[in-house]
């Protein structure tokens, strides 16, 4: 018998190692130099990245400029998760942006670190904010700087953005429609509606890039009679003796709707539900059924069930979550239901009521006039399936000064909310995670 039997062979080690985790591949990594450099092969890092989310940002591993391996991408992560989950004092920075002389009406993300494809080595993100004083304000929020602001106009009502132009879509109070460049500013196009507006969507079909708006007249995706849905490229290559295809939806009182993701055309409204003000969620697919002689928009009811919320609040948030998950917020309350109308979670840890939401696949994040932030994050059971965990308040300062929150939004690594402040100049308040 040889008592010095030879060492596994490489893809022998490499095999073995593929069932390790994380935490026991590190420590066979330092037994020997043989075991190292199994250890340090791509192959293993990249399988676990893939394993864990699914998603990676690859373009970073392999730019001009740096190159990164896919175990520190796999590590550097993990410590940025951790730290976000964890929220704890030092995990994050905070920065008070101050300018605004008037209310903040929203805010988006012109440059920001994406959820499904997060750059970790490029935290820098820029904020944009519209307020009733006028004004288009560009942060860079990890720096606490104003980068620039905009000529003073009427009143702003709505703002929304396009990340892959870098252009940011304004509309004020008389209904006058503005574009502005993200990097400087500078004022782009314009165009009056002649009515003051309710909503502002913009979409791209095949590379070109469009914009729909919802007037006091009549809204694209829901008024208070009934939602209707309007084929888009009906509306982006009219025909002459067309008009517009539109169908409305069998619901009334519409008082929030969103679009499924990973879904062609699939519609959750929630809307009122016979008497005593009982609301329902119901979902439809939408589709296109067209024949040699014309076209017509198909409605099809995919599920419908009550919601019982128990709250007084008229106001009801919905976002989705994935293609079978919906997170809603109605006074105190957050609700998780998926689809089939099961209750996933429910929290109630605001003292007051929620004012916004925003929901990624990482996280939920609650802005309340409590003035406090509540971060909740996704995982996965094996027996329930995705699961929402809450972790931790985010705090914005003291009552005596403001009034609330009132808008909150994020990208991967850091979260901006507006604070409502009680002389009337709102204050952004910015918390950036760096790993």
């Amino acid at each position: 018998m040889d008592l010095y039997p030879p060492p596994l062979i490489r893809d022998c080690l490499i095999h073995i190692f593929a069932f390790l985790t994380e935490e026991d591949l590190i420590t066979a990594s330092s037994v020997c130099q043989d075991w190292n450099e199994a250890a340090e092969t791509p192959w293993l890092w990249r399988k676990m990245c893939l394993q864990r989310w699914s998603f990676c940002n690859l373009a970073v591993l392999g730019s001009e400029h740096v190159n990164h391996s896919w175990k520190r991408y796999f590590l550097q992560r993990c410590h940025l998760e951790m730290k976000m989950t964890a929220g704890r004092s030092g995990g994050y920075t905070c920065k008070s942006l101050r300018g605004h002389a008037g209310r903040v009406v929203g805010l988006v993300y012109l440059q920001g670190n994406s959820a499904q494809s997060p750059d970790l080595w490029n935290s820098r993100a820029t904020v944009c904010s519209a307020s009733t004083d006028g004004t288009v304000r560009a942060w860079d929020i990890q720096n606490g700087e104003l980068l620039w602001c905009s000529p003073v106009q009427s009143p702003l009502t709505a703002i929304i953005v396009d990340e892959r132009r870098e252009v940011v879509i304004t509309a004020d109070s008389t209904g006058l429609i503005k574009t502005w460049q993200g990097e400087s500013g500078q004022e782009g196009a314009s165009f009056a509606t002649g009515s003051p507006l309710g909503s502002l969507l913009q979409y791209n079909i095949n590379n070109n890039w469009f914009l729909t708006v919802g007037t006091s007249q009549g809204s694209v995706y829901k008024d208070d009679l009934s939602p209707k849905v309007i084929y888009t490229e009906s509306l982006t290559s009219p025909s002459e003796d067309e008009d517009p295809l539109c169908q409305s939806l069998p619901v009334t009182g519409c008082q929030a709707a969103v679009f499924i993701p990973t879904q062609p055309a699939r519609l959750a409204l929630i809307h009122h539900n016979g008497l005593h003000n009982n609301k329902a969620l119901t979902v439809f697919d939408v589709s296109i059924k067209k024949t040699k002689y014309k076209s017509e928009i198909q409605v099809q009811q995919v599920e419908s069930f009550p919601l019982t919320l128990n709250t007084r609040s008229s106001q009801v948030l919905l976002e989705a979550a994935d293609s079978n998950c919906l997170v809603l917020a109605a006074g105190q309350g957050l609700y998780v239901y998926s689809l089939k109308g099961a209750l996933i979670a429910n929290f109630k840890e605001h003292t007051m009521s929620i004012s916004s939401i925003s929901v990624d696949s990482f996280r939920v994040v609650t802005a309340s006039q409590d003035l406090s932030l509540r971060v909740l994050t996704w995982g996965k059971d094996r027996d329930h399936g995705l699961t929402l965990e809450s972790q931790y308040h985010l705090l914005g300062g003291s009552h005596t000064m403001s009034r609330g929150f009132t808008h909150v939004a994020c990208d991967y690594s850091s979260i901006t909310a507006s604070a409502e402040g009680k002389d009337g100049k709102d204050v952004l308040k910015a918390y950036s995670f760096t790993s």
